[in-house]
């Protein structure tokens, strides 16, 4: 890829994570966190701890989050911690400004959960888009699925949630601010999903990569971005010379991130993406994919 093709490319990421993490501070400072909402995960826990003993949201995530940084570069590398470093920075700072204003909606707690979700999950699914990453669960999960491939990423983070949201139920003493965390995780689910892949219901997606260099797209793809790869043999039509066919089937919001891998080994790398409606297999159990 090109200096200045890599220069838009990291703009466009900056940006767009900006947006994400505004519309999930947004979330957080006006729905959820006023309304005694703590909706899982990291922000989670210190949705708790604000209602607690009144400590800043943002800097009590970003303090959470620092111990998993170092476990996410031991197990996965810097270059997957850079870009989840920079997020959870932009969103911890975001989650603390905002809440200066004092823009809070404390009326039908429905409608917060709702509107909780919608926000959170529009931000966080910009963020998952440009391949970034909110840390904590996602940090968890991946570095423990990488440890126990039978433990799937989506039931690591599903166990994470519900620790949280039953933690809530005791802080708050209510079981129904736990159900309305559940509501606000569930609609936020739904919207990552519409951000990344649109409205389609599918499992995941199948990239299929023509390169002249498939020794080293594999192993960036296999190391560096911890995913499995099928190596096929092919032969150029037009040029007859031997060329290297990988398939490899990823979660939608992976996609971003491997393609832009790929294109950083070899830039002249073909890459056809598909849907695939079904994937059933060892990395892909239940719900790992949603």
């Amino acid at each position: 890829m090109k200096l200045t093709d890599r220069v838009k490319s990291y703009t466009a990421d900056l940006l767009i994570t900006i947006l994400g993490a505004a519309l999930y501070a947004l979330s957080v400072d006006c729905f959820t966190a006023p309304n005694d909402i703590a909706p899982g995960g990291v922000t989670g826990l210190a949705t708790l701890l604000n209602s607690l003993i009144h400590t800043p949201i943002g800097a009590v995530s970003l303090l959470l989050n620092a111990p998993l940084f170092i476990w996410g570069a031991l197990e996965s590398g810097k270059r997957f911690i850079v870009r989840t470093v920079i997020a959870v920075v932009i969103v911890s700072l975001m989650v603390d400004g905002f809440a200066i204003f004092g823009l809070v909606y404390t009326g039908d707690r429905m409608i917060a959960a709702i509107f909780g979700g919608i926000l959170s999950g529009m931000g966080l699914g910009l963020i998952l888009l440009r391949g970034g990453s909110t840390g904590g669960t996602d940090i968890i999960a991946r570095n423990l699925h990488r440890r126990f491939p039978y433990l799937s990423v989506g039931r690591i983070v599903f166990l994470s949630d519900a620790v949280v949201i039953i933690l809530s139920a005791v802080v708050y003493s209510s079981i129904e601010n736990a159900l309305y965390a559940v509501i606000t995780i569930f609609v936020s689910t739904k919207l990552i999903d519409t951000v990344i892949i649109g409205f389609s219901r599918d499992n995941g997606k199948l990239m299929m990569i023509v390169t002249s260099v498939p020794s080293s797209v594999r192993d960036t793809i296999t190391i560096r971005e911890d995913r499995g790869v099928t190596l096929l043999n092919a032969r150029g039509g037009y040029s007859h010379l031997p060329l290297g066919v990988i398939m490899c089937a990823v979660r939608s919001h992976d996609v971003y991130r491997i393609k832009n891998a790929v294109l950083s080994v070899d830039d002249n790398a073909f890459i056809v993406i598909m849907t695939a409606g079904t994937i059933a297999g060892n990395g892909f159990q239940g719900s790992e994919l949603n």
